[in-house]
């Protein structure tokens, strides 16, 4: 029953020897084993190798020496960070038979920290998608409805974590892919502000928007995660050289005098009635903690999906060219010449979405097309980004709905706009690169519904406290029966 345990409170059993790490590992993948036919969380499991980092935990703990706060701790990464020796395929046919041969900056910082990775996790492919469908592998489940999806694109993180199979998992987030999937699966999402987290070793998808960051069961847990893999790298040019906080320090549950703004934009015709009543007892409830409710205005929050979907397939277009059977990965069996070589291996090797975004991608960076679509959509993420900043002038963090609603079935029939209209919440963050967090707040027909916390960039500390308030006053970490 250890996987009922925070990754927090599993940290001080092993400290206190009250467990040892090789009993935390099986009882995981006794979880595993009785759940993953169930959730489809995983794409590679690695218990051999876990037991024997397990081993070195309790070979330290015997010689008296003093654990780092996450050695020890199983967890789980998606499936598009690349770890040495191990199949990384982002849920792709053309990189199905592709091995790491170098760990990715996160990876590195996991290990170098004594976690302990116990595999990867189900994704859409390339992290195009809102509910693991678009993955060449498998899907993935909600582990609150089995018939519903744990959202995307990181939907096996949230379903390994909500499911109890692991206490911690890295996603990545593009355009709300922590935070959709940790609303839908009842877990707490970090996207942090872009340049916090090095990108060095994630496979790219739409490289200004891309951010790795932690999942879990509550925001002590998220955060500790978040101050091992967080701080410059000097392999990811993009990366911030800031000093980094230990995140785990400033949650004390106060919030008093915090200015909490509300823009009036989040709240639109398309909200379910219930998700938006979940979000407004939330406000309410802030309020009784001393926080300082302020409405606000963020006025050009209706161009973000349009201004995402121009740039971010205009990046994946050209991440994705490195795709053509020549370097790595999957090549087509037959061909006539290596231009049908090519366009064979990419044809075979794609699924219909990554598809899709190639086409519109190519389509907007074309000659004729460039400043009507991708230069002008540069101009309208600026005005994005602007309002985002005029508001922080205000307030100190901004409240909005997580998702418009709850996990849909998997078996429903979505257009691909209704699809990315999902993400219409999270989008903007992205967009200004600032930091998202997503924090349970209720229930609606027992499936969870989430909230999300906007900070100014690179303030992570104040959402986090500010989440960790919420959840210590008013939510409970819960694992559905299975």
């Amino acid at each position: 029953m250890l996987y009922k345990h925070t990754a927090t409170e599993l940290s001080a059993m092993l400290k206190a020897k009250k467990i040892t790490t090789v009993e935390l590992i099986n009882d995981i993948f006794d979880r595993i084993e009785k759940t993953e036919s169930k959730l489809g969380s995983f794409t590679l499991l690695k218990k051999e190798s876990a037991l024997e980092e397990a081993k070195k935990v309790d070979e330290k703990i015997a010689r008296g020496e003093e654990l780092l706060p996450l050695e020890g701790i199983p967890i789980a990464i998606k499936d598009n960070m690349v770890s040495k020796g191990d199949l990384t395929t982002s849920a792709s046919k053309i990189l199905s038979n592709y091995e790491g041969i170098y760990d990715a900056t996160v990876v590195k910082r996991l290990k170098d920290a004594g976690a302990i990775i116990i595999g990867k996790t189900n994704m859409d492919e390339f992290a195009m998608g809102s509910t693991t469908k678009s993955s060449y592998i498998k899907e993935s489940k909600n582990p609150w409805d089995l018939e519903r999806t744990p959202g995307g694109s990181s939907g096996g993180s949230a379903s390994s974590v909500g499911g109890g199979q692991v206490p911690l998992s890295l996603g990545s987030d593009t355009g709300g892919s922590i935070r959709q999937p940790a609303a839908f699966c009842g877990l707490v999402g970090l996207k942090p502000t872009y340049g916090r987290v090095s990108r060095y070793g994630l496979m790219a998808f739409a490289s200004s928007l891309d951010q790795i960051g932690p999942m879990g069961r509550s925001v002590e847990d998220v955060a500790a995660l978040f101050n091992v893999i967080g701080g410059y790298d000097e392999m990811d040019a993009t990366s911030m050289e800031l000093e980094m906080p230990d995140f785990t320090m400033n949650l004390d549950g106060n919030v008093k005098g915090l200015k909490i703004g509300i823009p009036k934009e989040y709240f639109i015709d398309g909200l379910n009635p219930e998700i938006k009543k979940v979000t407004e007892e939330a406000i309410e409830n802030f309020r009784k903690l001393g926080a300082e409710i302020v409405p606000i205005s963020l006025p050009n929050t209706e161009f973000a999906p349009a201004t995402y979907y121009i740039i971010a397939p205009a990046e994946a277009s050209s991440n994705l060219a490195r795709f053509d059977g020549v370097r790595y990965g999957y090549r087509a069996s037959s061909y006539d010449g290596i231009e049908d070589m090519y366009i064979k291996t990419r044809s075979e090797g794609f699924g219909p979405e990554v598809k899709r975004r190639i086409m519109i991608g190519t389509y907007v960076l074309s000659a004729g097309y460039y400043d009507a679509y991708y230069k002008k959509a540069q101009k309208v993420r600026r005005l994005i980004k602007n309002d985002f900043e005029k508001a922080f002038n205000e307030v100190d963090v901004i409240l909005t709905p997580a998702t418009p609603g709850t996990s849909f079935k998997l078996t429903d029939k979505k257009t691909p706009v209704e699809l990315y209209l999902e993400d219409i919440f999270t989008i903007p963050a992205n967009l200004s690169g600032i930091p998202g967090l997503v924090i349970p707040a209720g229930k609606v027909d027992n499936l969870p519904v989430g909230v999300q916390l906007l900070g100014k960039a690179f303030d992570e500390a104040t959402i986090l406290k500010a989440g960790d308030a919420y959840e210590k006053a008013y939510t409970k970490m819960e694992i559905p029966e299975l």
